[in-house]
């Protein structure tokens, strides 16, 4: 079932990548998910300054059309296109490079170093692999070791 899911992802993100793109903005992450007893496709796009609930509209209107053309998902499903927030998800090597000097929080494939979740500053990014600082301590994560991994967004006080 996993493969089967990633398998619609890859071939929406095929499609949706030149479309997302050739209207201004860039392809952030697909999400495909079971939710609340329904199949939800997710896509979360972003330009520079930001986005607006008109932006989501337009490419929703967009590639809707296209989905439903090439019918990657043969059962019904809702189509949602969102920002990707303050807690942006970071999937490529151009997205933690963005963020360095910020803390994220990373969960791997399976434990390195005896645990399997890393929440710190994310110092470098370089030759596939992130390096973040945990309480102190260094972690070298390989980008394909990583399940899921997000900027926590910190609220300034005062």
């Amino acid at each position: 079932m996993k493969s089967h899911i990633k398998g619609i992802i890859n071939q929406v993100r095929e499609l949706a990548d030149p479309i997302v793109d050739d209207l201004g903005y860039e392809l952030i992450d697909v999400e495909y998910v079971f939710s609340n007893g329904k199949w939800v496709l997710r896509l979360y796009i972003d330009k520079q300054g930001g986005v607006n609930i008109d932006d989501c509209v337009r490419v929703s209107r967009e590639l809707d059309v296209y989905l439903d053309v090439h019918d990657i998902i043969p059962h019904e499903y809702v189509f949602e296109v969102s920002s990707p927030g303050v807690n942006r998800i970071l999937r490529r090597e151009k997205d933690f490079s963005s963020v360095i000097g910020k803390r994220i929080k990373v969960r791997v494939d399976e434990a390195i170093e005896g645990r399997r979740n890393f929440t710190g500053i994310l110092v470098d990014v370089l030759d596939g692999k992130i390096k973040m600082n945990v309480d102190g301590i260094d972690f070298e994560i390989p980008l394909e070791r990583i399940e899921k991994a997000n900027l926590i967004y910190e609220f300034e006080r005062g």
